[in-house]
C-alpha cells in the first residue's frame, strides 16, 4: 500500500511489470490504523513506514514487522509463517 494515487499506483505497476494491483491510501486514512503514517517534521514524511502483518487463517494480525532490514526480511516472514502453519 502506498500513499500515492491509484494513477500512480498503476503506471508504477506498469513500469516494473508488477502482474497484480497495488493499493492506494492517498488520504492516509488506513495508514493511520496500520500505524504507517510518518509525522509531517519526519524525512520522507510523505512516503509510509515500511511495515508488514502477517495475517492468521481468521484474517487477525498475528505478527507485527517494523521493517528494518530489507534483504532479510522476506526470510523473517516465511520463517513465521511455516511456524504460524506449525512445520
Amino acid at each position: 500500500m502506498s500513499f500515492d494515487t491509484p494513477k500512480d499506483n498503476r503506471a508504477f505497476a506498469a513500469r516494473y511489470g508488477f502482474p497484480f494491483r497495488l493499493l492506494s491510501d492517498a488520504n492516509r486514512v488506513v495508514g493511520a490504523e496500520y500505524e504507517t503514517v510518518r509525522a509531517p517534521e519526519e524525512p520522507s514524511s510523505s512516503y509510509a513506514k515500511r511495515r508488514t502483518y502477517l495475517l492468521d487463517p481468521g484474517g487477525r494480525i498475528a505478527r507485527a514487522y517494523r521493517v528494518t532490514d530489507i534483504p532479510n526480511h522476506p526470510d523473517e516472514v516465511l520463517n513465521d509463517l511455516r511456524s504460524l502453519q506449525g512445520s
